[in-house]
């Protein structure tokens, strides 16, 4: 690894543990709504259908081809009919339930506190987030993660999404940062691995699932703790 001086992460999927944070609020979600009355007989089915959903309609939004609302219209509506719930059940206000509890939950991957902390101590630590900005704060501040942090950058804030490569260049004149002293830490092989590769700064892969790993992504970890001994 070359000296780097500026370590810009990605949050949900890579430190804020976005999908068993979901997983805890559905589970909730669906006893507070009893949807096992509506035909949902199994929660395990409903957050798996929703999971799958959310990813795909987040993958459009990195790229632009979808804008917040339609995202949050969508994805529970479309996992509701998916599992063949009538439109006139699907109960009202759920996304807007899920949207104020998901980002108070606090799970973070595993040896986040341990990795910062030792990162910060070598390297100034920034976030680079597609996330929208009221629940990112609510998920940076309740997780106690803010204090790793020199500049938080979200997209929605700044009105461009990664991979756009104004948003890397926003987040380094923010830092005061230089590409080849920067590298960028996400799961979205599209949106934080080739968006800042094509802004021409340097990226791992966060890669929990132990995903097949493209070939032109030169870089990758499976678990935080691999960054000690990477940087």
């Amino acid at each position: 690894m070359k000296h780097y001086r500026h370590i810009f992460f990605d949050l949900d999927h890579t430190i804020w543990d976005f999908d068993k944070n979901a997983e805890e609020t559905l589970q909730e979600l669906y006893v507070i709504h009893g949807l096992d009355k509506i035909g949902l007989t199994s929660a395990d089915a409903f957050i798996e259908t929703y999971t799958r959903n959310n990813h795909s309609l987040w993958a459009q939004y990195h790229m632009g081809k979808i804008t917040k609302d339609y995202l949050r219209e969508a994805r529970f509506r479309t996992t509701f009919l998916d599992l063949g719930v009538k439109p006139e059940l699907i109960p009202v206000g759920f996304e807007d339930e899920y949207v104020k509890l998901c980002p108070t939950k606090t799970n973070l991957f595993p040896d986040a506190h341990e990795v910062l902390t030792y990162l910060k101590r070598k390297y100034t630590i920034h976030l680079i987030s597609n996330g929208f900005k009221e629940s990112t704060e609510i998920k940076i501040a309740g997780s106690n993660i803010s204090h790793y942090f020199d500049q938080i950058i979200i997209s929605e804030a700044v009105g461009i999404n990664k991979p756009n490569k104004a948003i890397f260049e926003h987040a380094l004149n923010l830092a005061g940062a230089v590409k080849d002293e920067s590298i960028m830490i996400g799961d979205s092989i599209e949106a934080d691995i080739r968006g800042a590769l094509n802004f021409g700064m340097d990226a791992i892969y966060f890669n929990p699932m132990q995903l097949p790993k493209p070939d032109d992504v030169p870089a990758q970890i499976n678990n935080l703790k691999e960054l000690i001994g990477l940087l």
